[in-house]
């Protein structure tokens, strides 16, 4: 059997509070007990203001801001002769106009590199599609999460269909639970719980769920809506929550404050399986449809919860078997029928939960990370070859 990998991720990493650290930090330790890996590492993104406590697996630290230690972290991959680089991409994480100060790391590396691409524009501004031209002509595999992605990839910027991969995003491989469990540990016992996580801010669209609560109250009563997350930084740099403080009004002036509930902070994994698990019917009410990737709704679909949704890229693509409910964008009152409807119904709602679960299982973090390792090792299988990188 080939020697086992050693693997370079470049990324955010926990304990930075965003959805692209988490992933980072899965997708490492899913692919640290692959046997076709031999050595993981994670060389992560500070942003300006912050200095994080990291675990030993993240070997470097890129600061946002400074264009030397970009070219440090490719002396380092470079040094440690690391068989495969995967770069995590999200615009806003890197220096630069458009995040461009990443290409003088990817530049420089010695080995393939596999860019997995969390979000694909398609109305790009010009800065961002030449960083996205570049990235595309370095990497010798391009990962997207959906199919859409792969689409738009060939669409808009021309890329070679045979040079992108889709693998979805991983979720834990847990037992499916009733909610009741959760319930009783986290104190909403004989309620019914509708939930939305992740970081805060708008096009989140968690008003339009409040606005259709009223509705749902009067099917389901007992129903509380939970908005769990603490808000996105982007929003705080004015110093004020502008958002949350509206969604906070809007909650008072409809008068039902005892039914809906913020839970304003960071979760790790563990505290977001558990508040998940709780809830009976899990909403996603994004107000547009360019949303390549929901770690958030992975999370959910995947632990078996009924997902009600508006039909962004990724729900649309995820939710398409019939494993969740698609509503319209900004539709009040078909959020809160389906919403409805789904927590007045028992045997429709358990049947939904299952059939989630059950879609969900080859998105396994394990099986993620196997597809992923199957990529690196067609990638490093090219090295020597003149087709595993173009020239530029």
């Amino acid at each position: 059997m080939p020697r086992g990998l050693r693997v370079a991720l470049i990324g955010n990493a926990l304990p930075r509070q965003c959805g692209l650290a988490t992933f980072t930090t899965d997708l490492e330790q899913a692919l640290h007990v692959m046997p076709q890996v031999r050595e993981t590492a994670i060389v992560a993104m500070s942003d300006p203001g912050q200095d994080y406590l990291y675990p030993r697996k993240v070997c470097q630290i890129v600061r946002q801001n400074r264009r030397e230690d970009y070219h440090a972290a490719a002396e380092f991959i470079n040094d440690k002769r690391f068989d495969v680089a995967c770069l995590q991409h999200e615009f806003g994480i890197f220096g630069g106009e458009a995040g461009g100060y990443i290409l003088d790391l990817v530049e420089r590396l010695d080995m393939p590199l596999v860019v997995t691409l969390h979000t694909v524009l398609d109305r790009p501004t010009p800065a961002q599609r030449l960083v996205m031209a570049r990235l595309l002509d370095m990497a010798a595999c391009v990962v997207v999460m959906v199919g859409k992605g792969r689409d738009m990839l060939v669409e808009h910027y021309d890329a070679d269909p045979e040079r992108i991969a889709v693998i979805p995003h991983g979720i834990p491989d847990v037992e499916w639970t009733l909610p009741a469990v959760a319930k009783a540990r986290l104190g909403y016992s004989g309620r019914r719980v509708i939930l939305t996580s992740g970081l805060i801010g708008p096009g989140k669209g968690v008003e339009t769920m409040i606005k259709a609560m009223p509705a749902v109250l009067t099917a389901v009563p007992d129903a509380i809506y939970v908005v769990m997350g603490a808000t996105h930084p982007h929003q705080l740099t004015t110093g004020r929550d502008a958002y949350r403080e509206s969604l906070m009004a809007l909650v008072r002036d409809l008068g039902i404050e005892e039914n809906v509930a913020f839970l304003n902070r960071f979760f790790d994994q563990c505290a977001m399986l558990d508040h998940i698990g709780m809830c009976d019917v899990y909403v996603t009410p994004y107000l547009h449809e360019a949303q390549m990737t929901s770690g958030a709704l992975a999370l959910s679909h995947g632990i078996g919860r009924p997902v009600v949704s508006t039909p962004y890229w990724h729900a649309a693509e995820l939710l398409a078997d019939g494993s969740g409910l698609l509503v319209p964008f900004d539709d009040t009152v078909a959020l809160g029928r389906g919403v409805a409807d789904l927590l007045g119904n028992d045997a429709a709602r358990m049947a939904l939960a299952r059939r989630a679960y059950g879609a969900s299982r080859p998105t396994t973090w394990a099986n993620t990370a196997r597809r992923y390792a199957h990529a690196f090792r067609n990638v490093s299988a090219q090295v020597g070859s003149t087709s595993f990188r173009r020239s530029g």
